[in-house]
């Protein structure tokens, strides 16, 4: 039988315990990521989330993630009732309100909002309109707007466009396409005459010979609450541990974020890192020169910290009502959960 020295005997057994240690935590640690499914737009206001992934914000904080994308606001609400996914960052909807009322989500934090001096959603008309008139927001009585469905952002944007013009939707032909792709479609060709859209989307059309840009959606809804952080009601009331540890890494996402595109103060080189960070996620069919301009133009502020416009969405939640798109009987505390962030 082979003989092996003493000290050759411990020089193994400390190896072999040493690999052991690493193995084992690395079982610990893969057992202790929570995995978290995170719903997404294709869109630069989606980018928190994406920066959050790619930086590890998520992976600090315990988060394993995936995301699941989609093409419109209602059917991530939806998808966050049914449990396939864990945390959604859209646009308020009728249908999440809804949903919200049968005690399924919750809304918990803010996103993307209008703010003074950055350019935000814009307000566009095909060519064809143009020419035949229509010029302003204040020539849209009569004229066709695009929305993805009733009870839509598109559909709460062209009411207070109309409101403030001095007439309503019902002067308007509102066409509800579901998807933004078939919105852009039907604008590009004429088949509608306007719609409204986040910058990164609407500058690229603008600068195209079929869509003309008519004004600005900040005009109509100040300091709107474009898109809202939202989650499960089961999360946000039995899991609020998970919650801070999402909206802790997503505000460092969003910080990030702010700094290279909004307020440009990671430089020009912080800003080029960023554009090509999001570019894996946004217009990643397109070569990276022709995506940077538009993801750059995408650039509206994200709230720090998630913190949430309370009286904008108390707005929206208004004008659901008085559209019958929702029971009067619902109250803000209802649809939002205040113990997260900080609300103004």
């Amino acid at each position: 039988m082979m003989s092996i020295s003493r000290r050759a005997f411990k020089k193994a057994l400390l190896g072999g315990l040493v690999a052991l240690t690493a193995i084992g935590g690395t079982t610990l640690t893969a057992a202790a990521a929570d995995k978290i499914t995170v719903g997404a737009l294709r869109f630069t206001s989606h980018a928190p989330s994406f920066v959050a992934f790619e930086k590890g914000y998520f992976t600090d904080e315990g988060l394993e993630v995936e995301f699941k994308f989609f093409q419109a606001a209602q059917p991530m609400a939806v998808a966050i009732a049914s449990g396939d996914v864990d945390f959604g960052v859209t646009a308020i909807s009728g249908g999440l309100i809804n949903l919200a009322d049968k005690g399924a989500i919750k809304v918990i934090g803010g996103a993307l909002q209008e703010e003074p001096g950055i350019d935000g959603q814009i307000i566009l008309v095909s060519k064809a309109a143009y020419d035949e008139g229509v010029t302003s927001p204040a020539k849209l009585k009569g004229r066709s707007f695009g929305i993805t469905q009733a009870g839509s952002s598109f559909h709460y944007m062209a009411s207070k466009i109309a409101e403030k013009e001095g007439f309503s939707t019902s002067d308007m032909k509102l066409v509800s396409l579901q998807k933004v792709g078939a919105i852009i479609g039907a604008l590009k060709s004429g088949q509608v005459d306007s719609w409204s859209i986040v910058p990164h989307i609407a500058k690229a059309l603008a600068k195209g010979p079929a869509v003309v840009q008519i004004g600005m959606v900040a005009d109509y809804i100040p300091d709107y609450q474009v898109t809202t952080v939202f989650t499960s009601t089961e999360n946000a009331e039995t899991k609020p541990d998970l919650v801070k540890r999402f909206l802790a890494a997503f505000s460092k996402g969003a910080d990030d974020f702010n700094a290279a595109l909004v307020d440009k103060t990671a430089g020009e080189e912080g800003a080029t890192a960023m554009v090509e960070l999001i570019h894996k996620y946004v217009y990643a069919d397109r070569p990276i020169e022709k995506a940077g301009p538009s993801i750059r133009n995408g650039a509206m502020r994200v709230n720090k910290g998630a913190a949430l416009n309370l009286t904008n969405v108390t707005d929206q939640l208004n004008w659901f009502k008085s559209e019958g798109l929702v029971k009067d009987s619902i109250t803000i505390e209802t649809l939002v959960n205040t113990d997260y962030v900080e609300t103004f």
